[in-house]
C-alpha cells in the first residue's frame, strides 16, 4: 500500500527521480509506501516532503490504482505482488525544492507537462496524470479496470 501526489502548477508537474532495478534513472510521482498503522493521507504528505522538500495540502483523492504482477526472484520462486496505490492531488503550501538525501530518490524537479511523454518514467506517472486529467467519478480508469479483469 502506498500513496502518491500529483502536484501541477504553471503547466509543470513535480516529479522525483529514482533508479530502476537495473540502475537506469526514471521519473516517479512523489510518494511511497505506507508505514504500519499510517493513514494514506499522512503518508502522501510525509513522502512528498521527504522526496522533494515541499509541504503539501491534499486537495483531493483522484483515485486508487491496483495492480497484481508475478515476479521471479532470479532463478528462484515466483513472487505474487499486489500493489494498491492511492493517488491524491496536492498543492504546495511551503518548503523549498530540494533533493532527497539517502532515500529512494536522488533528484526532485518540475517538468513541463508537454515533456512527460519523452521522459524515462514509471507507468504510475501516466496513470496518475490520466486520473488528474480525467477525474473519473469512480476513481478508476475504465481501460485499466478492463485490463485487470
Amino acid at each position: 500500500m502506498a500513496a502518491y501526489a500529483i502536484c501541477v502548477r504553471d503547466g509543470q508537474i513535480l516529479l522525483a527521480r529514482s533508479p530502476a532495478p537495473d540502475g537506469t534513472p526514471e521519473w516517479v510521482v512523489p510518494g511511497g509506501g505506507m508505514e504500519h498503522g499510517e493513514d494514506p493521507y499522512d503518508t502522501v504528505r510525509r513522502e512528498v516532503e521527504e522526496e522533494t522538500g515541499y509541504r503539501i495540502e491534499v486537495t483531493g483523492l483522484l483515485g486508487v490504482d491496483s495492480s497484481r504482477r508475478v515476479f521471479r526472484e532470479g532463478l528462484g520462486r515466483a513472487v505474487d505482488h499486489h500493489a494498491v496505490r492511492f493517488v491524491y492531488e496536492g498543492r504546495i503550501t511551503g518548503g523549498e525544492l530540494r533533493n532527497e538525501v539517502n532515500g529512494s530518490t536522488d533528484l526532485a524537479a518540475w517538468q513541463d507537462l508537454d515533456a512527460v511523454p519523452g521522459l524515462v518514467r514509471v507507468g504510475l506517472v501516466d496513470i496518475a496524470l490520466r486520473l488528474w486529467r480525467e477525474r473519473p467519478p469512480t476513481g478508476r480508469l475504465a481501460d485499466v479496470l478492463e485490463d485487470a479483469e
